[in-house]
């Protein structure tokens, strides 16, 4: 099993900034961590989920929605099995429940590629 554990959300003023973490553990994930590209996608209430970040099982290859590009950065420390998502300049669209997803060798933009994905961590930007 995999499971994957986000962490740092919460509420926040426009234009202000959140870090998230998500932690992979598991015996099939654990020892093999940096085989997998990790991402982020969000769901805001009544909306369909949608790709937020991406960054490669090799770390050298990340990819963004254009909504949050050059806002947010996804980073992975693979000694600590842990992927990053920095949020900056935060606005009221992007509150949404924030979802950590894994997927062996190269990342998808299609949710339905993803292979575990964790249970969420809610970001709410107030105006």
């Amino acid at each position: 099993q995999v499971q994957l554990s986000e962490s740092g959300g919460g509420l926040v003023q426009d234009g202000e900034s959140l870090s998230l973490s998500c932690v992979a553990s598991g015996p099939i994930i654990q020892n093999t961590f940096s085989s997998y590209s990790m991402g982020w996608f969000r769901q805001a209430p009544g909306k369909e989920r949608e790709f937020v970040a991406a960054i490669m099982w090799s770390g050298d290859s990340t990819s963004y929605a254009d909504s949050v590009k050059d806002r947010f950065t996804v980073s992975r420390d693979n000694a600590k099995n842990t992927v990053y998502l920095q949020m900056n300049s935060l606005k009221p669209e992007d509150t949404a429940n924030y979802y950590c997803t894994a997927k062996f060798f190269r990342f998808s933009l299609s949710s339905d590629d993803w292979d575990y994905w964790g249970q969420g961590t809610q970001v709410t930007v107030s105006s």
